[in-house]
């Protein structure tokens, strides 16, 4: 086939949504000629990226906006702004090529919200939209405990979803997407209310095998854990501290927090005021490769996420042997299982620490158990290889509906 792929977000090694567009266009040009649509700040770790991954199915078309309508770009909800008059400016880059070259299929992979339409649904041939997330909120109990910085987000976020819903073009991508990959059952939901004829839930996270470890896991009767990721208010991260100050007096408990963001100080404070600054170390963001290396030396990973869509060090620690225990919310609680980690509800604040302290006692007590999750966490990794989302769009190919 010939497949025309919008990847506004395309980079080898960088995680999230450059990632993803990465691994798609790997996926499909292993069986067919594809056509990459995405922007020039891409081009040089892309270049860098096929030296290393050749793809010579692949070929790439870059397109940007003209520098004066760039400005707005820094500032807050500017990049929305932006996303949305690229993508305009990449349909008509796409419908021009499509003249050229009669596309069998496009596909719209990064940069994907429900309440963001897709112009490259205009193409008349088979249009798949997705992996499509952003539906996921945090739950309302647990806003109190955010700083005003992190309240204000929130409220800034329901009101752009809900402006954004009003747009008659996103109803328009979702009655001409032929299939929706939504990357959370939450997101899912929102899809089918749109009038997406065709949902499937898939998450956006993928990985590869997993080769040996590469530091040797702790012994000893104490727990080392570890988080990692951008310190905002939505990651739960306070959460986390929670659940260590609970369990302090009782087991020996490590917890290493690897990252940066605006929240660092206010966790700081509050590792001081729980009284577990002694327990609790706080660490730069790493490289992604380090940071993977180093997972195989922890027994378990804590990602108390309130709102995410996927998930990726999850999934890496998972593939590490590392047992996670997450929220069951969003992309992680649909990656995690209970035969490889620890769902914890989120009903209130309260709760969901005690329940997360639970589940850190229950992995010091029982070495067997821990022992036994790590093994299915690698097991369960490999479920989501990203060979397998080739696979799933081959299996969709013979339920794709007439365009409208």
């Amino acid at each position: 086939m010939k497949i025309l792929l919008s990847a506004y977000a395309c980079a080898p090694g960088k995680g999230s949504d450059p990632e993803i567009g990465w691994n798609w266009m790997q996926q499909l040009a292993r069986v067919h000629d594809v056509w990459v649509v995405t922007r020039t700040k891409n081009r040089e770790a892309i270049e860098h990226g096929l030296e290393a991954e050749p793809a010579p199915r692949a070929r790439f078309v870059y397109v940007d906006l003209p520098k004066a309508l760039r400005f707005w770009k820094s500032w807050p909800g500017g990049v929305y702004l932006y996303y949305y008059i690229w993508q305009f400016l990449a349909w008509r880059k796409a419908r021009t090529l499509h003249r050229e070259i009669e596309f069998d299929r496009t596909q719209h992979v990064t940069f994907c919200m429900y309440w963001l339409p897709s112009f490259m649904a205009l193409l008349p041939v088979p249009f798949v939209w997705g992996p499509v997330g952003g539906a996921e909120s945090s739950p309302k109990s647990f806003r109190r405990t955010f700083g005003l910085r992190g309240r204000l987000y929130e409220f800034l976020r329901d009101t752009a979803r809900s402006i954004g819903m009003l747009d008659p073009s996103l109803r328009m991508t979702a009655r001409r997407a032929t299939l929706a990959l939504a990357s959370t059952p939450e997101s899912a939901e929102r899809l089918r209310k749109l009038g997406c004829r065709n949902v499937r839930v898939e998450s956006c996270c993928g990985g590869h095998p997993c080769g040996a470890t590469t530091e040797p896991r702790p012994s000893g009767s104490g727990l080392h854990l570890f988080s990692a990721g951008r310190l905002l208010h939505w990651k739960g991260f306070h959460l986390a501290l929670g659940a260590i100050a609970q369990v302090r007096d009782r087991v020996a408990v490590e917890y290493s927090i690897f990252g940066t963001g605006p929240e660092r100080k206010r966790l700081e404070q509050l590792a001081n005021d729980l009284n577990i600054a002694d327990r609790v170390h706080f660490h730069d963001a790493i490289p992604r490769a380090e940071l993977i290396a180093r997972m195989a030396s922890f027994d378990a990973m804590l990602h108390p996420s309130l709102h995410d869509s996927g998930g990726f060090a999850c999934l890496e620690a998972m593939a590490a042997g590392c047992p996670v225990v997450c929220l069951d919310l969003g992309g992680p609680g649909l990656l995690v299982d209970n035969e490889s980690g620890f769902k914890i509800a989120a009903e209130t604040p309260e709760q969901a620490v005690r329940d997360l302290a639970v589940a850190i006692q229950r992995l010091v007590t029982d070495r067997s158990l821990r022992s036994r999750l790590g093994r299915n966490a690698r097991t369960r990794a490999e479920e989501f290889a990203w060979e397998r989302k080739l696979e799933l769009l081959e299996e969709c190919r013979g339920e794709e509906l007439a365009v409208a």
